[in-house]
């Protein structure tokens, strides 16, 4: 009989959606709690699959957690597996490393978290002897490889390591004990249950390694399908494992091309077969849509103008779409190549070109960064980062600013009211 597990990482339960609230709290809230629903998928996975195992390679909560509502949660679900007999190995991530409700909960004794120097734990099943190898860190912050840490692959048995790595890097992932897949081969395992980066990668070789990514994606960032690994060990003691889908709101980019569109029932529809199209194609059971409008139109200066009236129309086409939701929308239109000619020799095409002069100037950008810190400082510190973390995303959100202010008010102008 063959031993089975499945393996997943940064579930990051509770993580705080603070730009998304500030533009959608509904969508927020919705899909914060996609994250507990997807981990109710996992488990029920497990009880279906009647697996042996669960494996979770760090970053199960998102940093310094203390709902009690979260505790509860988990304490049903780890019972659940407890009842069918699944075990659950558990290293903690960075993130696990913040929270103080990782080192109060008490969970069945099925439950095995491997603590801050490298442990080992043996599961007999299926006629096999699987070793799992699982090390946690106490700091959310861990420079150098923890490999040397994990002990030598024990003769006899099937050996699988578990570790909260960055690899050798990944864009949008701080450095986390950093590793090379080649020194995971090399180490003997038959398979690593990785964790920490957010996007599904697989290295065959020697060993197995597996990075599994998120199971529930985030924000736009994370867009696409998310999942899990189902491992199955042979008695002959090869690997195979299968992609599982988890996500319950998938975040996906769609692009609608509003060239010509001349009247606005024309640009509602082209919405509308877009977003129809993208929930035809996700297979996740939301689709959470970016939607970026672009092309040359007569009606650039009033969709500039009423964006808000559009974001309502799009909202209202993807709720009748059905379990589709639009997190943000994009403008890139520009007026037709004939409009630009009959616009040079326009009076508020001329103020819109003094408009973005003054807002190039340095004093003026001066200004405007000041009221920016000005408001950032006011904020509560859970929104203080809506112009960006750093002083590089901070002036690219005043170039955005700055721009978009030009057009709204030359598209009011040109649309021939102030509304």
């Amino acid at each position: 009989m063959a031993f089975r597990f499945v393996h997943t990482a940064d579930i990051h339960l509770d993580s705080p959606l603070r730009s998304l609230a500030m533009r959608n709290p509904a969508l927020a809230e919705f899909v914060g709690d996609a994250s507990r629903q997807a981990f109710i998928s996992i488990v029920d996975l497990c009880l279906a699959e009647r697996v042996d195992a669960l494996v979770i390679a760090g970053d199960l909560y998102d940093g310094d957690q203390t709902s009690m509502k979260t505790a509860r949660f988990l304490a049903s679900q780890m019972t659940r597996l407890h009842q069918a007999g699944i075990r659950v190995f558990k290293i903690r991530g960075n993130h696990d490393a913040l929270s103080r409700i990782s080192k109060q909960l008490v969970f069945p004794d099925t439950v095995t978290i491997f603590g801050g120097r490298a442990q080992s734990a043996l599961q007999t099943a299926g006629g096999l002897d699987v070793l799992f190898h699982g090390l946690s860190f106490a700091s959310p912050k861990a420079p150098d490889s923890l490999l040397p840490k994990y002990s030598a692959p024990r003769e006899g048995a099937v050996n699988v390591g578990i570790m909260h790595t960055s690899l050798a890097g990944s864009p949008g992932h701080d450095v986390y004990a950093p590793c090379a897949v080649a020194d995971l081969h090399a180490h003997g395992f038959a398979y690593w249950a990785l964790g920490h980066i957010h996007v599904r990668q697989v290295h065959p070789g020697a060993s197995t390694v597996v990075m599994p990514g998120i199971p529930q994606g985030r924000d736009i960032n994370e867009a696409g399908e998310k999942s899990v690994t189902l491992v199955t060990i042979r008695d002959d003691r090869s690997v195979e494992i299968e992609e599982r889908l988890t996500s319950i709101a998938q975040f996906e980019r769609v692009n609608v091309d509003l060239t010509d569109t001349v009247e606005w029932p024309e640009v509602v529809g082209r919405v509308r077969a877009a977003l129809e199209h993208v929930r035809a194609s996700v297979r996740s059971r939301h689709a959470v849509v970016r939607l970026g409008l672009t092309g040359a139109s007569p009606l650039s200066w009033a969709l500039i103008r009423d964006r808000d009236l559009l974001l309502a129309e799009a909202e209202q086409v993807a709720e009748q779409t059905g379990d589709t939701w639009v997190e943000k929308l994009e403008l890139n239109v520009s007026p037709e190549a004939s409009q630009t000619s009959e616009d040079a020799a326009d009076p508020i095409f001329e103020l819109a070109q003094c408009m973005r002069a003054d807002a190039g100037s340095e004093a003026f950008r001066a200004e405007a960064r000041a009221l920016i810190q000005k408001v950032i400082a006011d904020l509560p510190p859970d929104g203080r980062d809506f112009a960006g973390r750093d002083e590089a995303e901070q002036e690219l959100f005043l170039d955005r600013v700055l721009a978009s202010g030009a057009d709204l008010i030359t598209a009011r102008l040109k649309a021939g009211g102030s509304q």
